[in-house]
Formats: C-alpha cells, sequence, structure tokens
C-alpha cells in the first residue's frame, strides 16, 4: 500500500460512497452498482482502485465476488496522521 494510492483512491466522491456503503456490511458488485446511477464498468473501475489501495478486499462466494472494507488501512493511514501532529512537539 502506497499513501498516493490511499489518498487517490479518497479523492473520488463514488469511491467515497462506496466505502460507505460497505461500511454497513459485505456486499457484491451488483448490490454496489444497484446502489449508484452509473454503468456496471464505471462499478468496477471504482472497485479496482479502492483494491489497488488495499482499501476493499474482495472474496469469491460461488459465483459472487463480494467486496468488505480492509479497515488495516485505515488504521495505517490515522496513524501516520497522528505522528504528522506529534512532529517537533506540535509546532506549526
Amino acid at each position: 500500500m502506497g499513501l498516493s494510492d490511499v489518498f487517490k483512491a479518497l479523492s473520488d466522491p463514488t469511491r467515497r460512497a462506496i466505502l460507505d456503503l460497505l461500511k454497513e456490511g459485505d456486499r457484491t458488485a451488483g448490490e454496489i452498482a444497484e446502489r449508484f446511477s452509473i454503468s456496471k464498468p464505471s462499478i468496477s473501475h471504482h472497485l479496482n482502485v479502492l483494491k489497488q489501495a488495499n482499501l476493499v478486499q474482495d472474496e469469491r462466494r460461488g459465483q459472487h465476488i463480494v467486496y468488505s472494507l480492509n479497515t488495516t488501512v485505515f488504521h495505517e493511514v490515522l496513524k501516520w496522521m497522528l505522528t504528522l501532529s506529534e512532529a517537533k512537539g506540535g509546532e506549526r
């Protein structure tokens, strides 16, 4: 995971909305696509960007691929951000 991949993924409002949806629970690509008024190939692209940033993970369950949040990456990013606020005694 590179931080630039994470921030690139988070910069798009559709990808943030997908993450919000996955907060509620795991979903298939079809279930995710039903919630948006964009094409399935566009949803697939957004899911791939999120996967490349390790923000979501996928698992094959029968004929479906189920997507879920990878909260480990969120913890790593938050930890990195907190170290910025602690740098040199909190100088601004």
